[in-house]
């Protein structure tokens, strides 16, 4: 008769001896790569994929940006070795970065008193940042996170050593940001918190704070001694200017001594597969910059050793040269044009269609994503009727819409609604 295998221990010199992982408990799928996978597995013809957060073309396909197919041949031309980047990453990669996202004539960059490394995109920045904050940021190890907000910050920043928390950010009767209720409640946490801020094309509700509530919110948290975290995951991607979606970072950066930020070249550069990013740690003196680079290292060299060449020496090659940069901006706005197109196709077929509702707030948001207010029952049975996938919290990737499928999309949007 077969028995269940259970973790078997012998004792060797008074030690218990671990022999079998039989004990280990299955995990979840993930929530968004698994409906990926579902995805795959469809073969409905009319299947549509609102899950997973990549730019497509209007043909459907994965799109490169011409920019950084020109700047991916002259990088070959150059015909440069394959050795280690150092631990901090790509320098010329990581000077333009910090450029781009600090903007010119910053201060802090000025002074020399921001510390900057390549990380392994976005979440390699975040996972960064968590760790250094565990050792080095305020006493308080909370990180207070938007309600709701991208669904692997949480785990990023528990798997750090810090404790995730909530704050208001979306409200859901009106589908419009509170951000009077996000004020109170920065005034009220814990002095000395940590509050991460989604720099622009908040996920998943695509709905930003304008300059003025921007303003408001680093006020509060400035007069609260609280630390901010910044996000920024669609810089140039959201609106189609890289300098319209940095200003809350820059906002950050002239109102506080310090703050940590994270960057993503994901979307903007259509890079997922790369994995580059970079993260920065603003400080009050030039003196501590060094320092803090030197514990950086530390962290990097125990968890990675150093980032990946290749894409970072793409960003590089586009950021430097005026041409490919000019170029760039010109493909983002392509990008940026594309999905607000397609939000205003959406919803002016449910309209014809007859929907009652008032879908209008997804043109009001901005980015890759659109919180359709859809419910979780309505969301299953696009998935089981329809073959439309898209997170159980009704997010919606547009960048999987085109004007293919944005009728049939309407269509069923309209039929799990009525």
């Amino acid at each position: 008769m077969l028995r269940a295998v259970r973790p078997c221990f012998f004792r060797v010199s008074s030690v218990l001896a671990f022999r079998s992982f039989a004990h280990v408990p299955d995990a979840p799928p993930d929530p968004i790569l698994g409906l990926g996978i579902a995805f795959a597995a469809d073969t409905h013809p009319k299947k549509v994929n609102l899950g997973v957060g990549v730019y497509r073309g209007d043909d459907g396909k994965p799109f490169v940006l011409n920019c950084v197919r020109k700047a991916e041949d002259r990088v070959h031309q150059k015909k440069l070795d394959f050795e280690y980047a150092p631990i901090t990453g790509v320098p010329g990669f990581v000077d333009q970065a910090r450029n781009l996202a600090f903007g010119a004539g910053n201060a802090a960059v000025q002074a020399k008193r921001v510390a900057s490394t390549q990380s392994l995109s976005g979440t390699g920045a975040l996972r960064l940042a968590g760790e250094y904050l565990r050792r080095f940021g305020p006493p308080s190890k909370k990180v207070f996170l938007p309600a709701p907000t991208w669904g692997n910050h949480a785990s990023v920043f528990r798997d750090s050593g810090l404790e995730p928390g909530n704050y208001p950010y979306y409200n859901s009767p009106t589908k419009s940001i509170d951000v009077d209720a996000t004020v109170k409640f920065i005034e009220t946490a814990p002095q000395g918190s940590i509050f991460l801020l989604h720099a622009c094309a908040h996920n998943p509700t695509g709905l930003d704070p304008t300059s003025a509530q921007w303003e408001k919110i680093a006020a509060a948290l400035n007069a609260h001694g609280h630390l901010p975290l910044v996000d920024m995951a669609y810089q140039g991607f959201a609106s189609g200017d890289a300098d319209r979606d940095g200003f809350a970072w820059r906002l950050i950066s002239k109102s506080f001594p310090c703050f940590v930020g994270c960057q993503s070249m994901a979307k903007s550069f259509g890079l997922y597969g790369q994995r580059i990013g970079a993260m920065h740690i603003q400080t009050d003196t030039a003196e501590s910059t060094e320092k803090i680079l030197a514990q950086v290292k530390l962290v990097v060299r125990a968890m990675y050793s150093n980032p990946p060449i290749h894409g970072a020496r793409i960003v590089e090659e586009v950021l430097k040269d005026a041409a490919l940069t000019e170029e760039w901006k010109g493909e983002l706005k392509q990008m940026a044009d594309r999905m607000n197109g397609v939000r205003g196709s959406l919803v002016k077929r449910l309209g014809e269609i007859g929907s009652k509702h008032d879908w209008n707030h997804i043109t009001k948001q901005i980015g890759m994503m659109a919180f359709t207010g859809l419910n979780l029952e309505q969301v299953n049975r696009l998935k089981s009727e329809y073959h439309i996938y898209m997170t159980a919290d009704g997010r919606a990737a547009i960048t999987g819409l085109n004007s293919r499928n944005v009728d049939y999309v309407a269509e069923c949007f309209h039929a799990v609604s009525k």
